[in-house]
C-alpha cells in the first residue's frame, strides 16, 4: 500500500476544520437567530456525523500535517470575504464553504481510506437539502412577519353573502385568504379566484388557491395549499413556478418536519378542535400546537374549528397565527367578528 503523503493530511485538515467552523455558524444561526429546534437537532447531527467520519482517520496524522505558520492562503483575501449585510448573508456563506470544504474532504479521503468517500458524499447532500430548508424558513419568516390572521372562504358558505365576508375581513385585518371550492366547475371557480385577486390585490392581502396549481396561475394568486394527499411540493412547483408561495397542510409534527425539509413556505397545523367546514377521524388538537411552537420556525398557522369562545386556549398553546373559516363565513357580521377575533387572540 502506497504511503499517504503528509500534504494530503495537511489538506484534509484543513477542510475539517473549514467544515466543523462553518457548521457551528450556521448552528448558531439557527439556534439563537431563528430559534427553530428542528434545525438545531439537524445541524448538530450534522456535526456527529462529520466527527464520526474523520475519527477513522489518524488525529496524530492529522496534527502532525498542520502548519499553519506556513499556509500561503493566510496572506490572501479578496473584499468580498468581509462584506456581510444581514445574518442571512453570513448563514448563505456558511453553508457554501461547508459544502466546498465537504467536496475535498470526499476527494483527498481517497487517498487515505476509500470507504470514507461516499460518508463525506452523503453529508455533502444532506446539506443542500438543509441549506434549502433553512433559509427559506428565514425568508419566509421575513415574508409572514406582519401576517398572523388567514381566512378560508368558500363561496358557498359565505352566510352574508360572498363580497360582503371577503371585504369585511379584509377591512378588518384578514391578511391572507385561501379560495377553497369543491363544488364549482373550474371555469366558476377561475372566475371566482379573480376576483378574489382583485379584492385581495386591493387590500395589500396574498391569495392562496386551494389544491390547485394551475388555478393559482390564471388567476396570478400567490400560491397554493396543499393537503397531505393532493400534489407534492416538488409537482405543484414544477406548475407555480419557483417564486409562487406553496402551503401545507400537517397533522403532526412528523409531517411537519418533512414539509419543511420538503420545500415548503408555511404551513397548516391542526386540526385544533373539531371543523364545521371538514371532517377528520383524529384531532392533534392543541398538543400538536405546542409541539409546534416548541421546534418548528417555519411559519405556520393553527387550523381547525377556531373560533372566539376557544381563540385564546390555541394562543396560549403558543400559536402566533391562526386560520378559519366557519368563524367568520358564517358569521352574520363578518367585519365585526374579525376584529373581535384579532382582539381576542392578540394578533398585532
Amino acid at each position: 500500500m502506497t504511503e499517504v503523503r503528509t500534504e494530503v493530511f495537511r489538506i484534509v485538515d484543513a477542510a475539517a476544520n473549514r467544515t466543523r467552523e462553518g457548521l457551528r455558524v450556521i448552528e448558531d444561526f439557527v439556534r439563537f437567530e431563528l430559534n427553530d429546534g428542528h434545525f438545531s437537532q439537524m445541524l448538530k447531527n450534522h456535526r456527529h456525523k462529520l466527527a464520526s467520519i474523520i475519527a477513522a482517520i489518524s488525529s496524530s496524522s492529522l496534527l502532525a500535517a498542520r502548519d499553519t505558520l506556513s499556509d500561503v492562503g493566510i496572506a490572501i483575501s479578496t473584499p468580498t470575504e468581509y462584506v456581510r449585510t444581514s445574518s442571512n448573508d453570513v448563514v448563505a456563506a456558511a453553508f457554501k464553504r461547508v459544502q466546498e470544504a465537504l467536496r475535498t474532504l470526499e476527494e483527498y479521503s481517497k487517498v487515505i481510506d476509500q470507504k470514507l468517500a461516499p460518508q463525506f458524499e452523503q453529508l455533502r447532500y444532506q446539506l443542500y437539502t438543509t441549506e434549502k430548508a433553512v433559509l427559506r424558513t428565514s425568508t419566509a419568516r421575513e415574508q409572514f412577519e406582519e401576517i398572523q390572521l388567514y381566512l378560508l372562504v368558500t363561496a358557498s358558505e359565505c352566510k352574508s353573502g360572498f363580497e360582503a365576508v371577503v371585504k369585511g375581513a379584509l377591512d378588518a385585518g384578514v391578511q391572507i385568504i385561501q379560495s377553497r371550492e369543491k363544488s364549482l366547475t373550474d371555469r366558476e371557480w377561475v372566475s371566482c379566484a379573480r376576483m378574489l385577486r382583485k379584492w385581495t390585490a386591493a387590500a395589500g392581502a396574498l391569495l392562496i388557491i386551494n389544491d390547485r396549481p394551475d388555478i393559482a396561475v390564471v388567476s396570478q394568486a400567490d400560491g397554493v395549499h396543499l393537503g397531505q394527499d393532493e400534489l407534492s411540493i416538488q409537482d405543484a412547483r414544477s406548475v407555480l413556478g419557483p417564486d409562487r408561495l406553496v402551503g401545507v397542510s400537517t397533522h403532526s409534527i412528523e409531517q411537519a418536519r418533512q414539509a419543511v425539509l420538503n420545500g415548503a413556505d408555511y404551513l397548516g397545523v391542526g386540526p385544533t378542535f373539531p371543523s364545521n367546514t371538514k371532517s377528520f377521524a383524529e384531532f392533534p388538537g392543541l398538543r400538536f400546537v405546542q409541539e409546534m411552537a416548541a421546534e418548528i420556525q417555519l411559519p405556520w398557522f393553527a387550523i381547525g374549528g377556531i373560533n372566539t369562545s376557544n381563540v385564546s386556549e390555541v394562543t396560549n398553546a403558543g400559536a402566533d397565527r391562526i386560520a378559519v373559516s366557519s368563524a367568520i363565513c358564517h358569521s352574520p357580521t363578518p367585519n365585526e367578528t374579525t376584529r373581535q377575533m384579532i382582539t381576542l387572540c392578540g394578533i398585532r
